[in-house]
């Protein structure tokens, strides 16, 4: 599971009631906000998670084939 400080849990919080009043229109508490959060963070974060890290890789990849290309010696024929 994802973990939060206790000021990043409290701004996450407002943003879901925040989206739950402007796009649903609908009232959510603390607490149901905070649950939501956490089902978000243990089923659905890691998918997050992974793909930050696959697309991270794909990043470090791409820099070490360029710097291992650079590093390349001319071969005289």
């Amino acid at each position: 599971m994802i973990k939060f400080s206790k000021e990043e849990i409290e701004r996450l919080t407002r943003k879901i009631q925040l989206y739950f009043n402007d796009e649903l229109d609908q009232e959510i508490g603390q607490f149901p906000a905070q649950f939501l959060l956490e089902f978000f963070s243990e089923e659905i974060g890691p998918y997050y998670y992974n793909r930050g890290l696959m697309d991270a890789q794909e990043v470090l990849e791409s820099r070490l084939n360029e710097a291992l290309y650079e590093l390349e010696k001319p071969i005289k024929d």
